[in-house]
Protein backbone atom coordinates (compact mmCIF):
# COMPACT_ATOMS: atom_id res chain seq x y z
CA UNK A 1 0.00 0.00 0.00
CA UNK A 2 2.88 2.63 0.19
CA UNK A 3 4.09 2.14 -2.85
CA UNK A 4 0.49 3.72 -4.24
CA UNK A 5 0.21 6.63 -1.78
CA UNK A 6 3.06 8.87 -2.94
CA UNK A 7 1.18 9.20 -6.56
CA UNK A 8 -2.04 9.81 -5.26
CA UNK A 9 -0.20 12.27 -3.01
CA UNK A 10 1.27 13.86 -6.01
CA UNK A 11 -2.04 14.08 -7.78
CA UNK A 12 -3.88 15.49 -5.02
CA UNK A 13 -0.47 17.89 -4.30
CA UNK A 14 -1.08 18.91 -8.18
CA UNK A 15 -4.85 19.85 -7.71
CA UNK A 16 -4.12 21.64 -4.96
CA UNK A 17 -1.59 23.80 -6.89
CA UNK A 18 -3.82 24.21 -9.64
CA UNK A 19 -6.50 25.85 -7.84
CA UNK A 20 -4.69 28.07 -5.50
CA UNK A 21 -2.44 29.17 -9.01
CA UNK A 22 -6.84 29.94 -10.36
CA UNK A 23 -7.35 32.31 -7.92
CA UNK A 24 -4.18 33.75 -7.59
CA UNK A 25 -4.88 34.84 -11.44
CA UNK A 26 -8.76 36.16 -10.70
CA UNK A 27 -7.90 38.40 -7.32
CA UNK A 28 -9.38 41.90 -7.51
CA UNK A 29 -6.02 43.53 -7.73
CA UNK A 30 -4.72 41.46 -10.69
CA UNK A 31 -7.85 42.05 -12.58
CA UNK A 32 -7.32 44.55 -15.76
CA UNK A 33 -10.39 45.84 -17.17
CA UNK A 34 -11.28 45.38 -20.56
CA UNK A 35 -12.43 47.78 -23.44
CA UNK A 36 -16.09 46.95 -23.03
CA UNK A 37 -15.83 47.48 -18.75
CA UNK A 38 -13.96 51.22 -19.92
CA UNK A 39 -16.34 52.13 -22.15
CA UNK A 40 -19.68 50.48 -20.62
CA UNK A 41 -20.77 53.86 -17.86
CA UNK A 42 -20.55 55.74 -21.55
CA UNK A 43 -23.24 53.91 -23.80
CA UNK A 44 -25.60 52.62 -20.52
CA UNK A 45 -28.36 54.88 -22.13
CA UNK A 46 -27.89 53.65 -25.62
CA UNK A 47 -31.44 52.65 -27.25
CA UNK A 48 -32.46 48.59 -26.94
CA UNK A 49 -32.44 46.93 -30.92
CA UNK A 50 -35.40 46.28 -32.04
CA UNK A 51 -37.19 42.93 -30.57
CA UNK A 52 -37.56 42.04 -34.12
CA UNK A 53 -33.84 41.79 -34.83
CA UNK A 54 -33.36 39.66 -31.55
CA UNK A 55 -31.60 36.41 -31.54
CA UNK A 56 -31.91 33.91 -29.36
CA UNK A 57 -28.99 33.56 -27.22
CA UNK A 58 -27.45 31.69 -24.48
CA UNK A 59 -26.96 32.82 -20.90
CA UNK A 60 -24.83 29.98 -19.58
CA UNK A 61 -22.00 31.47 -17.30
CA UNK A 62 -19.17 29.58 -16.65
CA UNK A 63 -17.53 32.23 -14.21
CA UNK A 64 -13.70 32.32 -14.08
CA UNK A 65 -13.17 28.53 -15.69
CA UNK A 66 -14.53 30.17 -18.54
CA UNK A 67 -11.35 30.93 -20.60
CA UNK A 68 -9.76 27.31 -19.57
CA UNK A 69 -13.35 25.72 -20.93
CA UNK A 70 -13.51 27.29 -23.91
CA UNK A 71 -9.89 26.18 -25.09
CA UNK A 72 -10.51 23.00 -24.29
CA UNK A 73 -13.61 22.89 -26.09
CA UNK A 74 -11.70 23.82 -28.95
CA UNK A 75 -9.54 20.61 -28.48
CA UNK A 76 -12.54 18.67 -28.34
CA UNK A 77 -13.74 20.69 -31.61
CA UNK A 78 -10.77 19.69 -33.22
CA UNK A 79 -10.66 16.03 -32.25
CA UNK A 80 -14.05 14.97 -33.08
CA UNK A 81 -15.34 17.77 -35.90
CA UNK A 82 -18.55 17.48 -37.18
CA UNK A 83 -19.40 21.09 -36.23
CA UNK A 84 -22.09 21.06 -39.14
CA UNK A 85 -23.73 18.12 -37.61
CA UNK A 86 -23.92 20.15 -34.15
CA UNK A 87 -25.12 23.53 -35.46
CA UNK A 88 -28.26 21.15 -36.86
CA UNK A 89 -28.85 19.52 -34.22
CA UNK A 90 -28.64 22.72 -32.04
CA UNK A 91 -31.11 24.12 -34.31
CA UNK A 92 -33.20 21.33 -34.06
CA UNK A 93 -33.23 21.38 -30.55
CA UNK A 94 -34.52 25.00 -30.44
CA UNK A 95 -30.85 25.94 -28.70
CA UNK A 96 -28.92 29.30 -30.49
CA UNK A 97 -26.34 27.33 -33.02
CA UNK A 98 -23.37 28.28 -30.90
CA UNK A 99 -20.80 25.35 -31.66
CA UNK A 100 -18.04 26.90 -29.49
CA UNK A 101 -21.11 27.10 -26.61
CA UNK A 102 -21.73 23.19 -26.87
CA UNK A 103 -18.04 22.11 -27.36
CA UNK A 104 -17.49 23.87 -23.43
CA UNK A 105 -20.17 22.47 -22.48
CA UNK A 106 -18.76 18.90 -23.37
CA UNK A 107 -15.21 20.11 -21.85
CA UNK A 108 -17.25 20.27 -18.58
CA UNK A 109 -19.03 17.13 -18.57
CA UNK A 110 -15.70 15.21 -19.80
CA UNK A 111 -13.93 17.79 -16.94
CA UNK A 112 -16.56 16.78 -14.31
CA UNK A 113 -16.46 12.83 -15.36
CA UNK A 114 -13.01 13.12 -15.16
CA UNK A 115 -12.37 14.14 -11.59
CA UNK A 116 -14.89 11.96 -9.95
CA UNK A 117 -13.07 8.94 -12.01
CA UNK A 118 -9.94 10.37 -10.22
CA UNK A 119 -11.74 10.35 -6.76
CA UNK A 120 -12.51 6.77 -7.37
CA UNK A 121 -8.84 5.96 -8.93
CA UNK A 122 -7.91 7.57 -5.67
CA UNK A 123 -9.91 5.67 -2.87
CA UNK A 124 -8.70 2.30 -4.89
CA UNK A 125 -5.72 3.13 -4.25
CA UNK A 126 -5.21 3.82 -0.84
CA UNK A 127 -6.87 0.89 -0.29
CA UNK A 128 -4.23 -1.16 -2.54
CA UNK A 129 -6.45 -1.74 -5.17
CA UNK A 130 -5.22 0.04 -8.70
CA UNK A 131 -2.54 0.43 -10.11
CA UNK A 132 -1.04 3.88 -12.03
CA UNK A 133 -1.61 2.65 -15.43
CA UNK A 134 -4.96 1.41 -14.58
CA UNK A 135 -6.23 4.58 -12.96
CA UNK A 136 -4.99 6.66 -15.96
CA UNK A 137 -6.99 4.09 -18.24
CA UNK A 138 -10.01 5.22 -16.28
CA UNK A 139 -9.51 8.50 -15.90
CA UNK A 140 -9.41 9.10 -20.14
CA UNK A 141 -12.17 6.43 -20.20
CA UNK A 142 -14.04 8.83 -18.31
CA UNK A 143 -13.45 11.97 -19.83
CA UNK A 144 -14.12 10.50 -23.10
CA UNK A 145 -17.84 8.76 -21.65
CA UNK A 146 -18.38 12.33 -20.09
CA UNK A 147 -17.56 14.52 -23.49
CA UNK A 148 -19.87 11.98 -25.43
CA UNK A 149 -22.87 11.72 -23.05
CA UNK A 150 -23.59 15.19 -23.72
CA UNK A 151 -23.14 14.64 -27.70
CA UNK A 152 -26.14 11.90 -26.97
CA UNK A 153 -27.67 13.96 -25.26
CA UNK A 154 -28.16 17.03 -27.53
CA UNK A 155 -29.18 14.09 -30.22
CA UNK A 156 -31.88 12.48 -27.60
CA UNK A 157 -33.10 16.96 -27.38
CA UNK A 158 -33.05 17.38 -30.96
CA UNK A 159 -35.36 14.02 -31.70
CA UNK A 160 -37.45 14.60 -28.94
CA UNK A 161 -38.46 18.19 -29.82
CA UNK A 162 -39.15 17.01 -33.31
CA UNK A 163 -41.15 14.71 -32.21
CA UNK A 164 -43.01 17.44 -30.28
CA UNK A 165 -43.64 19.05 -33.59
CA UNK A 166 -44.73 16.36 -35.87
CA UNK A 167 -47.54 15.88 -33.15
CA UNK A 168 -48.53 20.12 -33.11
CA UNK A 169 -47.85 19.81 -37.27
CA UNK A 170 -51.42 18.88 -38.24
CA UNK A 171 -53.52 21.25 -35.62
CA UNK A 172 -51.42 24.12 -36.74
CA UNK A 173 -51.91 23.23 -40.77
CA UNK A 174 -55.34 22.87 -40.60
CA UNK A 175 -55.41 27.00 -38.59
CA UNK A 176 -53.38 27.76 -41.37
CA UNK A 177 -55.59 26.64 -44.03
CA UNK A 178 -58.92 28.01 -41.93
CA UNK A 179 -57.01 31.60 -41.40
CA UNK A 180 -56.14 31.37 -45.29
CA UNK A 181 -60.07 30.57 -46.04
CA UNK A 182 -61.20 33.25 -44.08
CA UNK A 183 -59.59 35.97 -46.67
CA UNK A 184 -56.19 36.08 -44.64
CA UNK A 185 -52.94 36.67 -46.86
CA UNK A 186 -50.27 34.14 -46.01
CA UNK A 187 -47.85 36.51 -43.13
CA UNK A 188 -51.18 37.68 -41.74
CA UNK A 189 -52.45 33.92 -41.32
CA UNK A 190 -49.23 32.90 -40.15
CA UNK A 191 -49.36 35.86 -37.08
CA UNK A 192 -52.40 34.66 -36.27
CA UNK A 193 -51.78 31.17 -35.47
CA UNK A 194 -48.17 32.25 -33.92
CA UNK A 195 -50.13 34.27 -31.47
CA UNK A 196 -52.93 32.43 -30.71
CA UNK A 197 -51.20 28.69 -30.82
CA UNK A 198 -48.30 27.54 -28.29
CA UNK A 199 -45.90 24.79 -28.57
CA UNK A 200 -42.58 24.69 -30.39
CA UNK A 201 -44.23 24.83 -33.50
CA UNK A 202 -46.03 28.07 -32.64
CA UNK A 203 -42.26 29.27 -31.51
CA UNK A 204 -41.05 28.28 -35.03
CA UNK A 205 -43.46 30.32 -36.84
CA UNK A 206 -43.00 33.25 -34.52
CA UNK A 207 -39.28 33.27 -34.99
CA UNK A 208 -39.84 32.97 -39.31
CA UNK A 209 -42.31 35.77 -39.08
CA UNK A 210 -39.06 38.03 -36.82
CA UNK A 211 -37.24 36.92 -39.98
CA UNK A 212 -39.35 38.65 -42.46
CA UNK A 213 -40.18 41.36 -40.91
CA UNK A 214 -36.23 42.06 -40.37
CA UNK A 215 -35.81 42.40 -44.14
CA UNK A 216 -36.14 38.66 -45.35
CA UNK A 217 -38.93 37.80 -47.96
CA UNK A 218 -41.22 34.96 -46.92
CA UNK A 219 -40.11 32.21 -49.05
CA UNK A 220 -36.95 32.53 -47.47
CA UNK A 221 -37.98 32.96 -43.84
CA UNK A 222 -40.39 29.95 -44.90
CA UNK A 223 -37.33 28.31 -45.97
CA UNK A 224 -35.32 28.69 -43.02
CA UNK A 225 -38.50 26.81 -41.02
CA UNK A 226 -38.06 24.31 -43.22
CA UNK A 227 -34.13 24.24 -42.39
CA UNK A 228 -34.29 24.27 -38.92
CA UNK A 229 -36.50 22.11 -37.86
CA UNK A 230 -35.34 19.51 -40.42
CA UNK A 231 -38.49 17.41 -40.97
CA UNK A 232 -39.52 16.19 -43.75
CA UNK A 233 -43.12 16.86 -43.47
CA UNK A 234 -42.63 20.30 -42.42
CA UNK A 235 -40.40 20.85 -45.25
CA UNK A 236 -42.70 19.66 -48.12
CA UNK A 237 -45.81 22.15 -46.55
CA UNK A 238 -42.94 24.95 -46.81
CA UNK A 239 -42.56 24.01 -50.53
CA UNK A 240 -46.43 23.81 -51.08
CA UNK A 241 -46.42 27.16 -49.69
CA UNK A 242 -43.43 28.72 -51.32
CA UNK A 243 -44.75 27.67 -54.42
CA UNK A 244 -48.11 29.28 -54.52
CA UNK A 245 -47.06 32.71 -53.23
CA UNK A 246 -44.26 32.98 -55.84
CA UNK A 247 -46.58 31.25 -58.69
CA UNK A 248 -49.34 32.59 -57.65
CA UNK A 249 -51.76 29.50 -56.84
CA UNK A 250 -54.85 30.26 -54.77
CA UNK A 251 -53.28 29.78 -51.53
CA UNK A 252 -55.91 28.27 -49.67
CA UNK A 253 -56.48 24.92 -52.08
CA UNK A 254 -52.78 24.81 -51.41
CA UNK A 255 -53.21 24.81 -47.93
CA UNK A 256 -56.24 22.61 -47.58
CA UNK A 257 -54.26 19.97 -49.57
CA UNK A 258 -51.28 20.65 -47.19
CA UNK A 259 -53.25 20.48 -44.04
CA UNK A 260 -55.05 17.14 -45.07
CA UNK A 261 -51.39 15.96 -46.22
CA UNK A 262 -50.30 16.61 -42.52
CA UNK A 263 -53.21 14.36 -40.70
CA UNK A 264 -52.49 11.69 -43.74
CA UNK A 265 -49.05 12.04 -42.66
CA UNK A 266 -50.30 11.79 -38.95
CA UNK A 267 -52.41 9.28 -39.50
CA UNK A 268 -49.85 6.69 -41.14
CA UNK A 269 -47.15 7.67 -37.96
CA UNK A 270 -49.25 5.94 -35.68
CA UNK A 271 -49.86 2.85 -37.70
CA UNK A 272 -46.34 2.59 -37.87
CA UNK A 273 -45.85 3.50 -33.73
CA UNK A 274 -49.01 0.87 -33.60
CA UNK A 275 -46.99 -1.70 -35.55
CA UNK A 276 -44.36 -1.37 -33.10
CA UNK A 277 -45.66 -1.51 -30.49
CA UNK A 278 -47.47 -4.63 -31.62
CA UNK A 279 -44.25 -6.56 -32.06
CA UNK A 280 -42.60 -5.45 -28.28
CA UNK A 281 -46.10 -6.55 -27.20
CA UNK A 282 -45.40 -10.26 -28.28
CA UNK A 283 -42.09 -10.16 -26.45
CA UNK A 284 -44.10 -10.48 -22.75
CA UNK A 285 -46.67 -13.42 -24.73
CA UNK A 286 -43.45 -15.45 -26.10
CA UNK A 287 -41.29 -15.22 -23.37
CA UNK A 288 -43.82 -15.28 -20.50
CA UNK A 289 -46.86 -16.18 -20.77
CA UNK A 290 -45.95 -19.00 -22.86
CA UNK A 291 -43.60 -20.95 -20.96
CA UNK A 292 -45.67 -20.55 -18.46
CA UNK A 293 -48.82 -21.97 -20.30
CA UNK A 294 -46.63 -24.81 -21.94
CA UNK A 295 -45.11 -25.40 -18.27
CA UNK A 296 -48.54 -25.90 -16.40
CA UNK A 297 -49.69 -28.38 -19.45
CA UNK A 298 -46.41 -30.57 -19.29
CA UNK A 299 -46.14 -30.52 -15.17
CA UNK A 300 -48.96 -32.88 -14.33
CA UNK A 301 -48.23 -35.62 -17.18
CA UNK A 302 -44.79 -35.07 -15.59
CA UNK A 303 -45.63 -35.39 -11.92
CA UNK A 304 -47.70 -38.61 -13.36
CA UNK A 305 -44.46 -40.09 -14.83
CA UNK A 306 -42.63 -39.44 -12.07
CA UNK A 307 -45.30 -41.35 -9.42
CA UNK A 308 -45.47 -44.58 -11.60
CA UNK A 309 -41.52 -44.83 -11.72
Amino acid sequence: MTLQLPWVGALCGLLAGTGLLVIWARLPFRRRPGLADRIAPYVADAPPPSKYLATQRNTTSYGMARPALERLGKAVDAVLGGATSVRKRLERSGRAPDVDQFRAEQALWGVLAGVAAACWVGVRAASGGASLVSGVLMILVAIGIGVVARDQMLTRAADRRGRQILTEFPAVAEMLALAVTAGEGAAAALERVARLSKGDLAGELARCLVDARAGATLPDALQGLADRTGLPSVARFVDGVVIAVERGTPLADVMRAQAQDARDASKQQLIEIGGRKELLMMVPVVFLVLPVTVLFAVWPGLSALQLTM
